[in-house]
């Protein structure tokens, strides 16, 4: 069945606990459908996909976001426009960290349920024993659509900013998935693709590079040549 609903929502999220029921302060208001595709990944916006390369807009299972920031502003870091997109009848989830191996995550849920069809949640991952707990933070203008597990959202998160350790915008960025409990609660994450590093306001920074193929054996060859005619040439003339 076609559950193609539609949102807007404007919130500051409501800091809840996991498995307890609530609409987090959201706002809802009907709104066009969400058309998430790879077009500008690497050149205006960053994306990262699992598989590798998938096509959020095609039949099989993509798991897809892409990162659009403004220009730096400090203190006060950047504002991220995010797309994400995958195949969940729970939630599906972006998440950006300093160091995956410490410390704690920013996740951002889009998740759907029977009786809302779509919700959003923030939340903090714990990266040293994977636990999630839902957090307090102002997300603006939200997108979302819902097609059987198909779940599409856009948002803005506004004044991101990583640890001191790095710059204000360099992320590890996960992508992750998870089943909606007790209503709205947000069950275990399963992380999906962990990138490395990545300067968020860089669409290439996670697009391979290629090396020049190297010219040292093919001019070895060429000095080889030309010493073998020099030396026919001598015995002739000689």
């Amino acid at each position: 069945m076609d559950r193609g609903l539609l949102f807007v929502v404007t919130m500051v999220m409501g800091c809840l606990a996991p498995g307890v029921s609530g609409n987090g302060h959201l706002t809802f208001a009907n709104n066009t459908k969400v058309n998430i595709t790879r077009t500008g990944c690497g050149l205006k916006k960053l994306c990262v996909e699992t598989p590798e390369q998938c096509d959020p807009t095609g039949k099989t299972s993509c798991l897809f976001a892409s990162i659009v920031t403004t220009a730096p502003s400090p203190p006060n870091g950047v504002d991220l426009l995010v797309e994400l997109r995958g195949d969940s009848s729970g939630y599906i989830a972006l998440g950006l960290t300093a160091n995956e191996t410490e410390g704690t995550s920013m996740v951002f849920i889009c998740a759907q349920n029977s009786s809302v069809s779509f919700f959003f949640r923030s939340a903090q991952r714990n990266n040293l024993n994977n636990t999630i707990s839902l957090t307090q933070r102002i997300v603006k203008n939200i997108t979302s659509s819902v097609n059987g597990t198909v779940i599409q959202c856009e948002f803005n998160v506004p004044a991101v900013n990583a640890t001191t350790r790095t710059s204000h915008i360099t992320f590890v960025t996960f992508l992750a998935v998870g089943n909606v409990t007790n209503g709205m609660g947000i069950g275990d994450i399963n992380i999906r693709l962990t990138s490395k590093l990545l300067n968020l306001a860089q669409p290439n920074s996670n697009v391979a590079t290629t090396t020049a193929p190297t010219t040292a054996g093919s001019s070895a060859l060429t000095s080889q040549a030309v010493l073998v005619l020099l030396s026919v040439l001598t015995y002739h003339l000689s």
